[in-house]
């Protein structure tokens, strides 16, 4: 059971045969930028597929509401400013943007729109749990590989490598720890919550562990650090 579970100890982010040197690189190799591409368009592709599911939003969009119930913002800017304010908590946190922060917000929104158009949606609660199920773990599997391309995170993906390097625990763990924290706030201030909140919140974690672990046995290692 160890040896079949010892994804969740995961504490690194490898770096791989096409992870970049450093975050800040402006001239990536093709390989590099290929596979933050992959992974970037698979985390929008499985938060589309969460939305289609209809079974609940993902924590940090149960946030924006919250907010949103106690401030004249829409979701979009509620969103906005909350990603903004992520990004401040990077400073002490010693993480480094680079092209892939930016590509984040650009590819990810622009996949869900695209995706939503083409989505079956069903009212059968078990369908959309497994529905809700597979976009959780689509979204995990592509942070997990744009991660190893080592050209800057997304504001969330950057605090959760930030709060790992600082306190040494798993990168499940860390980002599950994130994501609840983010579903209380937003439930508290009365954000809306459903089952695809709660899977999303306790399957995220894990799903990216995964995504770090598989490849990093798969593909030959330069070494472990925390490049973001």
């Amino acid at each position: 059971m160890n040896s079949i579970l010892s994804f969740l100890s995961v504490r690194t982010i490898p770096l791989l045969s096409w992870s970049s040197p450093k975050p800040l690189n402006f001239f990536p190799k093709m390989a590099t930028l290929g596979y933050l591409l992959l992974g970037l368009l698979l985390f929008g592709l499985g938060e589309a597929i969460l939305i289609a599911a209809g079974a609940g939003v993902s924590p940090w969009t149960v946030l924006a509401q919250g907010v949103t119930n106690h401030t004249d913002w829409s979701i979009g800017f509620s969103t906005f400013i909350i990603s903004g304010s992520i990004l401040f908590l990077w400073i002490p946190l010693k993480q480094i943007p680079g092209i892939g922060t930016i590509l984040n917000v650009i590819i990810i929104a622009t996949v869900i729109e695209f995706a939503l158009h083409y989505l079956p949606v069903t009212e059968d609660s078990f369908a959309q749990f497994l529905y809700g199920l597979v976009g959780v773990l689509t979204t995990g599997i592509g942070g997990g590989i744009y991660l190893t391309a080592n050209l800057g995170a997304g504001p969330r993906d950057g605090l959760m490598t930030g709060l790992q390097c600082l306190t040494g625990a798993p990168v499940a763990w860390v980002r599950n720890g994130i994501e609840l924290s983010a579903v209380l706030i937003g439930w508290s201030l009365g954000g809306v919550v459903g089952v695809g909140t709660l899977l999303f919140a306790f399957l995220i974690g894990p799903s990216v562990a995964f995504s770090l672990f598989v490849l990093s046995k798969l593909v030959s290692d330069r070494g472990t650090g925390a490049p973001i």
